[in-house]
């Protein structure tokens, strides 16, 4: 068991920074030795704030630097692909945000990287490490809803990027949906099969997105391996909130994962009840963030592999680049294995 692994953080927006936040103060044999941002004074803002003794401009820094044995990346993911190369030639392992890359080319040249190198790699999807599909996972593999037969997952968000977002975000099912097709492979234990995609630009006010290929709500419906079905509903536009669900019907019964409530109370007042909702991905997420970054530095330490590899990354990515294919084209996509 190695007793620490010395991290640095590339990448400080809002989840770069939480990541680093919780390697800096609540992941016990992690240590957070160096932080790293383009934006002038955001590295040492954060490196100041978190007491953390090193910071930089330049991610070189971070790959050269012999006292770091993790980098997590949390840059544009049109950087993703270099990032994780650099990582690997240097000897440092990875942590990476979703997704691994955007393009296929790309992913099978990162993985081979990994390989010649002999690191380790996390890919974060963090909905395998959320307490509730951990316990619909383990439901389903001891066999209480028999053989599973059908995947459902809901992806709502009514917090519609910015212009400059959805001109590199690769598109609704690359951003979005991309976490449903991997959660559905790691619930169904099944790989995809086919794919057919729709969508739709429903907001006047998110015409903009035409000119990316892009939409504001959009629905796959997946063929697996097996011969199980699925669908997956993903939106942008959700006046209410922030709403992720997903569901497993199987020979014996179902498993039905989320809900919107933020505190699991309800408020009964004359002729209504009502419960507050989740508004945003930080409050719904905010344990799984910190789990998946405890379960990247407990494999580290044991020398283990993580349960969310490079490979993974690769097969969301290509789910999801075939899903915009059927998008584009009309077609239902046969995917490769």
């Amino acid at each position: 068991m190695i007793e620490e692994i010395r991290c640095a953080v590339l990448g400080l927006g809002r989840l770069g920074y939480w990541h680093a936040e919780n390697i800096a103060s609540k992941i016990q044999g992690a240590k957070l030795v160096k932080v790293i941002d383009p934006l002038k004074g955001r590295a040492e803002e954060v490196a100041r704030e978190l007491k953390v003794e090193s910071w930089s401009e330049n991610p070189n820094d971070a790959f050269k630097d012999e006292n770091i044995d993790a980098i997590i990346i949390v840059t544009p993911t049109s950087t993703h692909a270099e990032m994780i190369k650099k990582a690997a030639q240097h000897k440092k392992h990875v942590f990476v945000e979703k997704p691994l890359t955007q393009k296929l080319d790309e992913a099978d040249d990162v993985i081979q990287v990994i390989k010649e190198n002999n690191i380790s790699c996390q890919v974060g999807f963090m909905r395998r490490f959320d307490p509730a599909y951990v316990e619909a996972k383990r439901r389903i593999a001891a066999g209480d809803i028999g053989k599973p037969l059908y995947f459902k997952g809901v992806s709502r968000d009514g917090n519609v990027p910015q212009e400059e977002f959805i001109k590199y975000s690769g598109g609704i099912f690359l951003d979005v949906a991309i976490h449903d097709y991997d959660i559905a492979r790691f619930l169904m234990n099944d790989e995809v099969h086919s794919i057919q995609a729709t969508g739709n630009i429903l907001l006047e006010s998110n015409k903009f997105m035409e000119k990316y290929h892009d939409v504001d709500q959009g629905l796959s419906t997946i063929r697996f391996k097996s011969g199980a079905a699925g669908d997956v509903e993903t939106t942008r536009i959700a006046p209410y909130g922030y709403d992720i669900r997903g569901e497993v019907i199987g020979t014996e019964g179902a498993i039905q994962i989320g809900s919107m409530r933020q505190n699991d109370i309800k408020l009964f007042t004359k002729n209504q009840t009502s419960h507050d909702l989740v508004q945003d991905f930080p409050t719904r997420f905010k344990d799984a963030y910190l789990l998946e970054m405890v379960h990247f530095i407990d494999t580290l330490r044991k020398g283990e592999q993580p349960l969310c590899t490079a490979w993974d990354g690769k097969k969301a990515l290509e789910i999801s680049i075939a899903a915009t294919s059927s998008f584009n084209n009309g077609e239902t996509v046969l995917l490769k294995h």
